[in-house]
């Protein structure tokens, strides 16, 4: 008798955030004196549906030690790469021993600590039968224009079928692994795990997930996270 598929959440917290500026990264840097990754994890410890978690975290990182996360005996860490998708791989690596092909796994940025358990809760319900899987993503609300290369609006894009991709984005473990697997052996730069999904001719679904579910890039969001989870701690 098989068992029932598991749940692994990986979190890409390799990164050394260039735009975010200082010298701390930026999935420590503090939030409501919280460090942002500790925020990231919360939603997935939080959730029974999640078996384990693996964190991808820059070679020689004397930071994560530090975390009460680090001693939980429900995460493990992985050495992560340059790039996402070799973080990703080298998480799902980590896993083989653990993982079947048919097991889920959850994706998501260290650098996103306002995502709520509620959008955790929906995104796996949605994909709970779905033959491919999915990620939270938003219906883009605003006019977009195309840029023709010299600074000049070409044409205005149809914003009906556009969506921002967010992060958690679950996808089948051995799905996943062939999917990044193809993309480092094409040389394409994987943005998202849905866009290597993408690269195998399947189309993942769209999960409406919350517009608070912000990513830190730039040090002003440092500001409009830490509103965001003042809030969420008063709902």
């Amino acid at each position: 008798m098989s068992r029932p598929a598991r749940r692994w959440a990986v979190v890409v917290a390799a990164g050394r955030g260039e735009r975010f500026g200082g010298s701390t990264p930026k999935q420590y840097t503090l939030l409501l004196g919280r460090p942002a990754l500790s925020w990231s994890l919360a939603a997935l410890l939080a959730s029974p549906a999640v078996d384990g978690v693996v964190v991808a975290l820059a070679p020689r990182d004397r930071r994560w030690k530090r975390l009460a996360e680090s001693r939980s005996p429900r995460i493990s860490t992985c050495v992560g790469g340059d790039r996402r998708e070799a973080s990703v791989s080298n998480a799902l690596l980590s896993l083989a021993a653990r993982a079947h092909d048919d097991d889920w796994v959850i994706v998501h940025d260290a650098a996103r600590p306002c995502l709520r358990r509620e959008d955790l809760d929906k995104l796996i319900a949605a994909t709970r039968r779905d033959p491919v899987g999915g990620l939270l993503a938003i219906p883009v609300p605003d006019t977009l224009k195309v840029n023709d290369g010299r600074g000049r609006s070409a044409r205005t894009a149809d914003r009906s079928v556009l969506w921002r991709a967010l992060t958690p984005q679950i996808f089948r473990y051995g799905l996943l692994r062939r999917a990044l697997a193809l993309c480092v052996e094409r040389e394409r730069v994987v943005t998202d795990e849905a866009s290597a999904v993408e690269a195998l001719g399947l189309r993942p679904r769209l999960v409406q997930g919350r517009g608070d579910n912000i990513k830190l890039t730039t040090p002003a969001d440092r500001v409009l996270a830490e509103a965001i989870l003042r809030a969420g701690r008063r709902t």
